[in-house]
């Protein structure tokens, strides 16, 4: 068994908790910029690391009157805001323990993470959430309260904990200790049900400690990021509380239709982006060049930049290849860096695999793309490719405290500070994905070469990843799509591709009584493009679709001409589906549907 570890390089605290982080900048540099906030008009207002401890502590305070206890759960169902990161320090200021909810989660999901929790309050974003979080309070006998940003909750809770004492909250906030629970992160599972991770304050202290002193280009004296990813999302989460530690200047931004102009008058020196964004950006570049009659100077613009960054791996650039790197650099290079803000650097990459060509672009027009490898089962990254030490197209080095071994099977499992300590409410589940010396089993399928530097091969897993980062469970979708009488079988696709799809097969036996009715003739085979064969099925989707968030929805589907049966060797004789069967055999229809 191939295995590999990074020695530590610094001496994590073994007391104390995340809020620690605010304490200390408020005391040491009351008037350093932590925060730059929508100021309505356009612009941004800057929040001093004073303000941002005086703002947590009304909140938490409030939070405390509500009756919320040390320990209890609280969900966040918002968009990324700043009421989102300062409504996360607030819970810890409290005691309690944050559990994050994306905000295109539909009712049933919502309803699930708020029972299975146990959350006494929800503080939400819009009345649309406070109606979804409303939804779950038969299955959720615990929850007390429910707040909404847009009909300000802070303003609200600050008012309601005017009797707290000072000493009080301190007491409280001072319950938490690293081995204590910090957040509860749902992620899909294999059965359809969202897991909870329990991550602890020293999951976080460790994780940050090694990643802010690694990334020590990034989180600098003097940076900032703008954060437009969902901060539900551990990979965002562990950036807000990476910039919080340093005290890097940090801006929210949720809406697509600004960013860029966000990033005009925001300037990060870094950002952080699932492949997806990536992707849409050149993309986008390239059709825009193409509709100005220069797609041949954007082409070839690409492949001098792709050639500069392999160039940089083997030695120094030829002559030729400097001169035409200089010459793209003013005509095409500098108005994509000018598109982040003009001051960004480096971006981290996450979520899903990036792909060498990308990687190599991005790195040859002036940024460089780090890519790294983790869960949420590990808060984040475990792996992280550095800017002094990079390999394009692998996922990096562990962190220092972090080791890897290959399983006999390929599977990549991991060993670090940063681990989870199981799944909430489910000891068989974190029996399955930790073993007794606290090695994880990720699922996923790698290798690690002679330096450290890993790369993801494969899933062990049927989760799906779309390129947006995305984690899908198919079998949610699969058992509602299988619930119609039209439906024999069907499966989820989209691992790596911008959206979900499915392919779906029609039951032979339900489907003369629906032809008949319909007045249709002929065989299965004949009808797939059959309008209203074609509405029922999309029906039959519409419907699966209700039990997922918005990012996980089915949004192409292609029908088969034929079943897949134990007979064909799609299914198993319990009539399980044999997924690389199906990838195989169907690979053209799976194409088809991303128009590849």
């Amino acid at each position: 068994m191939r295995e590999y570890s990074t020695p530590m390089t610094i001496e994590i605290p073994g007391t104390g908790n995340l809020t620690d982080d605010v304490v200390r900048n408020a005391a040491e540099a009351p008037d350093a910029v932590v925060f730059s906030r929508p100021d309505g008009s356009g612009g941004w207002a800057d929040v001093t690391a004073a303000t941002f401890l005086a703002e947590v502590t009304a909140v938490a305070k409030g939070l405390v009157a509500a009756g919320v206890q040390p320990g209890d759960r609280v969900v966040l169902l918002s968009k990324t805001r700043y009421e989102w990161t300062l409504a996360d320090y607030a819970i810890w200021f409290a005691g309690a323990v944050t559990v994050p909810v994306y905000e295109t989660s539909s009712a049933e999901q919502v309803a699930w993470i708020v029972a299975d929790s146990g959350a006494v309050a929800v503080l939400a974003e819009t009345a649309d959430h406070v109606a979804r979080a409303a939804e779950a309070r038969e299955q959720a006998p615990a929850l007390a309260h429910v707040w909404s940003f847009d009909d300000d909750a802070v303003g609200v809770l600050t008012t309601l904990g005017g009797d707290v004492s000072d000493a009080d909250l301190e007491a409280r906030r001072t319950t938490s200790g690293p081995d204590d629970l910090a957040t509860l992160i749902y992620t899909s599972g294999t059965t359809g049900r969202p897991k909870g991770c329990e991550l602890t304050h020293g999951n976080f202290m460790f994780e940050l400690g090694v990643a802010v002193d690694e990334l020590d280009d990034l989180f600098d004296e003097g940076a900032s990021t703008l954060l437009f990813l969902p901060l539900a999302h551990v990979f965002a989460r562990i950036i807000q509380v990476g910039c919080v530690k340093a005290r890097v200047r940090m801006g929210h931004s949720s809406d697509i239709k600004t960013l860029v102009a966000d990033f005009g008058v925001f300037q990060p020196h870094f950002i952080l982006a699932v492949p997806r964004v990536f992707e849409k950006v050149f993309n986008t570049a390239s059709q825009n060049a193409a509709a100005d009659g220069k797609g041949k100077i954007f082409d070839r613009a690409a492949d001098v930049a792709i050639a500069w960054s392999r160039a940089l791996d083997q030695g120094r650039p030829s002559l030729a290849l400097r001169l035409q790197h200089a010459l793209f650099d003013k005509l095409v290079y500098g108005k994509l860096r000018a598109a982040l803000g003009g001051q960004c650097r480096y971006a981290v990459s996450g979520g899903a695999p990036l792909g060498e060509r990308l990687g190599h672009f991005y790195r040859g027009i002036g940024l460089g793309v780090l890519e790294g490898y983790g869960l949420t089962e590990t808060t984040a990254a475990l792996t992280v490719n550095l800017p002094d030490a990079q390999k394009i197209g692998s996922v990096g080095r562990p962190l220092p405290g972090t080791a890897v071994r290959v399983a006999d099977d390929g599977e990549l499992q991991f060993r670090g500070g940063q681990v989870f300590r199981g799944y909430w409410g489910n000891p068989e589940a974190s029996a399955e994905a930790l073993d007794a010396d606290g090695w994880f089993r990720t699922g996923d399928v790698g290798e690690v070469d002679d330096e450290g530097f890993v790369r993801i091969t494969g899933r062990k897993k049927e989760i799906i990843v779309t390129a947006g980062g995305k984690n899908v469970a198919p079998a949610v979708l699969e058992d509602r799509l299988r619930a119609h009488f039209l439906v024999s079988q069907c499966m989820v696709v989209g691992d790596g591709q911008p959206f979900v799809g499915a392919l779906v097969t029609i039951d032979p036996e339900s489907f003369p009584a629906w032809a008949q009715a319909h007045g249709k003739t002929g065989e299965i085979a004949d009808l797939v493009d059959d309008p209203d064969l074609v509405a029922a099925i999309e029906s039959a989707v519409d419907d699966a679709n209700k039990a997922v968030s918005k990012a996980e929805a089915i949004r192409k589907f292609s029908i088969l001409p034929v079943d897949w049966t134990e007979e064909g060797g799609q299914l198993t004789p319990s009539l399980k589906l044999k997924r690389n069967v199906v990838m195989r055999e169907f690979r053209a229809e799976v194409e088809g549907l991303y128009g590849s």
